[in-house]
């Protein structure tokens, strides 16, 4: 089950060179933000208090919103001059205002935009900054160990776990942490574990435990607990992005013969007469949502299984612009130029190797883990029919970049079953090579395309980006890296 990452963001507005709209003094501004709820209708989320006789209003009421990664949340501000006190803005004169996405302003951590009026020159600027809803990140990593345990087994040693309580409020204690049982041990060591700080002692570290309290513990058998206890800081999602890490968009495309001559419309590459088909569906759905985290909007994008010209040798990794040393396309809409472009040029053949693409990717992504930061993280979409040749190949592929920084997430089109993409998801098992080994963390993320074809279009999005914001932020937990700026510490 896919694991949707919520959080909750803090906006800040403030406005320069507002209209002036009242008569004998200034304006007296207020800021609404509003949600795309769909079919060009909006819902309003929250607003801030009214400025009086103010052009360059900040606002002091901060505007709360959840936040979805897997989502495409667009946003619109508007800033009316309030004259009255009826809650209803159709009666107030709009000073402008303008329309975004949270995953632009989350990227940016700051924007600032012009105000437009309807068909009119800008009015004034807004800016809008962000930060993760105030929370205390930090979390307790303890390891523990016992001495001279009691022997409680008849037949054998005592098989001991240790229970960690907080006092709740009315005096009651709190169950916060079970440890795993050692079994047949008198003196246990048990496994280092971390406990957010909320959970464990609500935020307050002079709040009574029981157990942990204190270094030793000593009972009437002489039986000693010696505990390790230190405060480390547990990263989200948003401290990453919002700390300036950039994710990398890679697109590849299964060009082999099994989907069938573009030419036909049974061809899994025939474009409609509207232009569209199940690959190009899911490069918008996946592609919208990714590409507002990363700055420069230059995507790579490759083809594999095709003969390409001008020699037509098949080839497994070529650039869909026919440009190896510039693979980039420019934003979604460039892959999707690019794709078209290449269609009629190329002819399907096989077999279907993935691994040369995850390898590319990896290769870039192994750069990138040299640096000492958290400043790239790499998302590779495979979109196949599933027609899998080089399955011990790419198992290995996916081994190596379990240890690097990127996810992997596979669309499948047509009707086929599956069960190659399925196997390589990891979801009923962990994966491993042929030779055992098993992935570092869980990175792949497979869907067939059919189970969305009478959704909502955003649902292919949300489903296989609901897991990218945790492999993000487990691949860095796993290499101990904070954000490359940290949010302030809570005081």
């Amino acid at each position: 089950m896919a694991a949707h990452c919520v959080s909750k963001v803090e906006l800040s507005i403030s406005c320069s060179n507002l209209l002036d709209k009242d008569v004998g003094s200034k304006s007296d501004p207020l800021c609404v933000l509003l949600q795309s709820v769909g079919d060009d209708k909006w819902s309003e989320v929250e607003r801030t208090e009214r400025v009086k006789n103010c052009q360059d209003p900040e606002f002091s009421t901060k505007l709360h919103i959840d936040y979805h990664f897997e989502k495409v949340q667009k946003l619109k501000f508007g800033v009316y001059d309030i004259d009255n006190k009826s809650v209803d803005l159709k009666d107030d004169d709009f000073l402008g205002g303008f329309e975004c996405t949270l995953g632009q302003i989350v990227s940016s951590r700051k924007i600032t935009r012009p105000l437009q009026l309807k068909a009119a020159k800008p009015a004034g600027k807004g800016t809008i900054t962000v930060s993760e809803e105030v929370k205390d990140n930090r979390a307790v990593v303890m390891e523990v160990e016992a001495k001279n345990l009691d022997k409680k087994d008849m037949f054998g040693k005592s098989d001991p776990f240790l229970e960690f309580f907080k006092q709740e409020e009315d005096g009651k204690w709190q169950l916060v942490h079970r440890t795993e049982v050692i079994k047949n041990n008198l003196n246990p060591s048990w496994k280092k574990f971390m406990v957010s700080l909320h959970t464990f002692c609500s935020g307050d570290l002079n709040k009574p435990i029981k157990v942990s309290k204190g270094f030793y513990v000593q009972s009437d058998n002489n039986f000693y607990l010696h505990t390790v206890f230190q405060l480390e800081a547990q990263y989200s999602f948003l401290d990453y992005v919002m700390g300036g890490c950039q994710i990398n968009f890679t697109v590849g495309i299964d060009f082999t013969g099994s989907n069938g001559d573009p030419r036909s419309p049974d061809s899994l590459h025939y474009l409609s007469p509207n232009g569209v088909n199940q690959y190009l569906s899911a490069i918008w759905s996946v592609g919208q949502v990714v590409q507002d985290y990363d700055t420069d909007k230059l995507f790579p994008a490759f083809g594999f299984g095709a003969q390409v010209p001008p020699n037509f040798q098949v080839s497994h990794e070529f650039p869909l612009n026919f440009n190896p040393n510039s693979p980039y396309c420019q934003g979604v809409q460039g892959i999707v130029d690019a794709y078209r472009m290449v269609l009629p040029q190329i002819r399907l053949y096989g077999p279907t190797n993935f691994s040369p693409i995850i390898n590319h990717v990896t290769r870039i992504a192994s750069g990138a883990a040299q640096q000492p930061n958290a400043a790239q993280y790499f998302v590779l979409l495979i979109i196949t029919d599933g027609e899998i040749t080089d399955l011990d190949q790419t198992r290995q592929s996916i081994v190596n970049s379990s240890k690097l920084p990127m996810s992997i997430i596979i669309v499948g089109v047509g009707e086929a079953d599956f069960k190659a993409m399925e196997f390589l998801d990891g979801d009923n098992g962990v994966l491993k090579s042929v030779t055992g080994e098993p992935v570092a963390r869980d990175i792949v993320q497979f869907v067939p395309f059919k189970q969305f074809a009478s959704a909502p279009k955003e649902a292919l999005a949300q489903s296989v980006l609901a897991e990218v914001p945790n492999q993000l932020v487990s691949y860095f937990k796993m290499r101990n890296m904070a954000p490359v700026n940290p949010p302030s510490p809570v005081k």
